[in-house]
């Protein structure tokens, strides 16, 4: 089982998390999602608030991926998880909670992501290696 790091877990905290899902025809899609964070030491979660392309990507099976980096460090992760979401009951309703209480509205749903490996997005020898 892949678990977060205390650096992994700052790097997620204060850097951009971009999102990768695929569609069922295989089209990729990524996006940005501000609202990444996490969740315990094996799970992720995000607010979405659109309900676009990542969202019915997620809807229709696909596993997803999330990457981060920090430019400064020259240091990154991918985390390969698998999607679960949710439109009520507590975590829901505490996440939208905190979306409101950022000016944000009430989000469509929560995803947790499971996390099912981890990959290094360091430059180097270990750039792209499973180490989780």
């Amino acid at each position: 089982m892949a678990q977060l790091t205390q650096e992994m877990k700052e790097m997620i905290a204060t850097q951009q998390c971009f999102l990768a899902t695929v569609s069922k025809e295989g089209v990729p899609n990524n996006a940005p999602k501000r609202s990444t964070r996490v969740f315990n030491d094996e799970t992720l979660m995000f607010s979405e608030g659109t309900a676009g392309n990542t969202y019915k990507n997620i809807l229709d099976g696909s596993r997803i991926a999330v990457a981060v980096v920090n430019r400064e460090i020259l240091d990154g992760y991918r985390f390969l998880g698998t999607p679960k979401v949710l439109t009520e009951g507590e975590i829901y309703e505490k996440s939208a909670e905190m979306s409101q209480k950022a000016g944000m509205p009430k989000p469509k749903a929560v995803v947790l992501i499971h996390i099912d490996e981890i990959h290094s997005l360091k430059p180097g020898p270990m750039a792209g290696k499973k180490i989780g």
